[in-house]
């Protein structure tokens, strides 16, 4: 504890007191676990805990303990909620991120067809890409984050239309029409349709 309080002050009162939430194995096991040499994140998950079974408001809490008022509604909803001997299965800090193994893997992917992995659709989606990556490596990112990803190593899930397809494969065929020559005598043939309509 911080500021107020301390550890002992806090034992002795909570032992006195009526528990509003916690059942007797959560409040031995917070207790034990709360002597324990634990990271100060942990430990003050613990600490709101028994603190607001005390009875003690949201206020008095983060002043007591000095954290924010977001990590006291938290901690205090999960045990009302019951959950207080899941106090160490929420890992700390931010959601794991994408690495260069994740980038090299969506790059991979991005250039084989998703029928290769199974699926029934021949193109990718970057929310099918999100999905299958999220199987892989359990990080979870939005389809916006994929394409935003794409786009950072100039490739996309967009696939071209075809006019366009067409063109490009045209480009590299190699024949060319150009301007041809043209015979500025009107042909013998020409001359005899016109004498024919005139009659």
């Amino acid at each position: 504890m911080t500021q107020d309080f301390s550890q002992d002050q806090v034992f002795e009162n909570y032992d006195t007191q009526e528990s509003k939430f916690l059942t007797p194995f959560q409040q031995k096991a917070l207790l034990k676990n709360l002597q324990a040499n634990l990271q100060p994140e942990y430990r003050r998950r613990i600490e709101i805990m028994l603190l607001a079974d005390m009875g003690k408001s949201q206020t008095q809490i983060c002043e007591i303990i000095g954290c924010s008022q977001e990590m006291a509604r938290y901690w205090i909803g999960i045990a009302e909620a019951g959950l207080a001997h899941k106090w160490n299965e929420r890992p700390i800090g931010r959601p794991k991120t994408v690495n260069n193994e994740y980038i090299e893997r969506l790059k991979e992917l991005v250039s084989h067809s998703p029928r290769e992995y199974g699926y029934a659709f021949g193109y990718w989606t970057a929310q099918w890409l999100s999905k299958h990556l999220a199987n892989e490596f359990g990080i979870e990112i939005s389809d916006r984050h994929v394409n935003r990803l794409l786009k950072q190593m100039g490739l996309s899930t967009k696939r071209k239309n075809i006019s366009q397809q067409e063109t490009d494969q045209n480009k590299d065929a190699g024949i060319t029409i150009g301007d041809l020559q043209s015979n500025s005598e009107p042909s013998l043939h020409w001359s005899f349709n016109l004498i024919q309509t005139n009659n």
